[in-house]
């Protein structure tokens, strides 16, 4: 995969599809341009080089028609403000107008085209709308992790129609850090998997056991772990047609001598409501009528002692339901475990990434993916269309 340090960008419109997919507020402002800088190292780079810098993105779920609440306008300001240089704003991402005003840019000048879920030929992976955005550039960079898990037109069939094709430093760096935890890791490599639900991460569970020395399982997809082993879970959230996955799972790990930790006490409620009456008991005593919303400070201490001597830590999904402050603890104390490790820590997923904010500890991992979907899928053990398409364009010498 050729990456853009590689590639001669002078006086060259450069496409770069970038993730600027930002939360905003009723008043359409930007409430956390967190991805937008991840991605600066990428731009300033092509504008240093003297490069002609178009930026794509997608905001928002328009489901392919123009709605304004989704325009990347209020992006366009806050990106001009961090690069410190004026940013056009394009009134669409193809057409031509949008052809004609690429085709007047300088060197060192900057265009964000308009949101390109507007069209549903984007998520369409329709070939002659990735034709129309080749058109625009001579040359394209994806430095957008976040969305190279679909096959969408701007990231993957776009490959196909451009002259020469890389990867920006954010996407570089995301593959990266994944290879140094999972495919060459220092041991002992510890995967933290938590979250609702066990079929959203079943086949990442199976693809980790192949790599992993011990898989530290929370959040509500614990209970059908614990539910397969016979322990009783009151009313707690479980997957039936996933019992016998789960049990299969955690033979398999003894089988092949991967300590796999579930929790041993729970924060219980009896309605999923942050006023909700409270308890704390093992979990073989969960009551009938009760469900369980967070581990246990028992469990916490021991998933901590199984961190101590870990070199490598994965961690994907919050520990309980930690939006809620009195089920937030055992996530908190996770955050702050792996915070405080030793190791190598690799965060990833929305979910996590927030969590790991409210503890405060985001400075102290070594790298926060900014992809949950993608992450993933890489954790699944399967190749990202999009990097798999500039992989080929690399292989051929050319974009396919």
């Amino acid at each position: 995969m050729k990456i853009i340090s590689e590639i001669d960008l002078k006086g060259k419109r450069v496409l770069c599809r970038v993730d600027f997919n930002v939360p905003l507020n009723e008043q359409l402002e930007i409430t956390d341009d967190a991805r937008i800088r991840a991605v600066l190292p990428t731009l300033q780079h092509i504008l240093d080089q003297s490069g002609r810098l178009i930026v794509a993105s997608h905001l928002g779920r328009p489901k392919g028609e123009r709605v304004e609440k989704f325009s990347l306008v209020p992006v366009a300001k806050r990106l001009s403000a961090l690069l410190d240089r004026p940013v056009t704003m394009a009134p669409d991402c193809i057409g031509p107008e949008v052809t004609a005003l690429t085709a007047k840019m300088a060197s060192g000048d900057v265009m964000l085209l308009e949101n390109l879920r507007f069209h549903k030929a984007e998520q369409a992976n329709d070939p002659a709308f990735a034709q129309s955005l080749a058109n625009l550039c001579d040359v394209y960079v994806n430095d957008a992790f976040a969305v190279s898990h679909r096959a969408n037109a701007s990231v993957e069939a776009i490959v196909a129609h451009v002259r020469e094709a890389g990867a920006g430093f954010l996407l570089q760096k995301e593959i990266d850090y994944f290879q140094k935890a999972m495919a060459d890791p220092k041991r002992p490599l510890v995967a933290v998997v938590g979250g609702a639900k066990v079929s959203s991460k079943l086949t990442a569970l199976e693809n980790m056991m192949k790599h992993v020395d011990k898989i530290i399982v929370g959040g509500a997809m614990a209970n059908t772990f614990l539910k397969a082993q016979g322990v009783h879970v009151g009313d707690s959230k479980i997957e039936e047609d996933l019992l016998s996955a789960a049990a299969h799972m955690m033979s398999d790990a003894a089988d092949r001598g991967i300590k796999f930790y579930l929790p041993v006490d729970m924060v219980v409620a009896e309605k999923f409501d942050a006023t909700a009456v409270t308890k704390l008991v093992p979990v073989q005593e969960i009551p009938d009528g009760w469900m369980a919303l967070d581990i246990g400070p028992a469990t916490s201490l021991i998933y901590a002692q199984a961190l101590y001597d870990a070199k490598t830590i994965v961690w994907n999904g919050p520990m309980g339901v930690f939006e809620m402050d009195p089920f937030s603890q055992g996530t908190m104390s996770m955050a702050r475990s792996i915070a405080g490790a030793h190791a190598l820590t690799i965060v990833g997923g929305g979910d996590t990434d927030a969590a790991l904010h409210q503890a405060g500890e985001t400075s102290r991992v070594s790298y926060v993916s900014t992809g949950g979907g993608a992450f993933l899928t890489l954790l699944e053990g399967k190749e990202l269309p999009a990097v798999a398409a500039l992989r080929a364009a690399a292989d051929n010498g050319k974009a396919r």
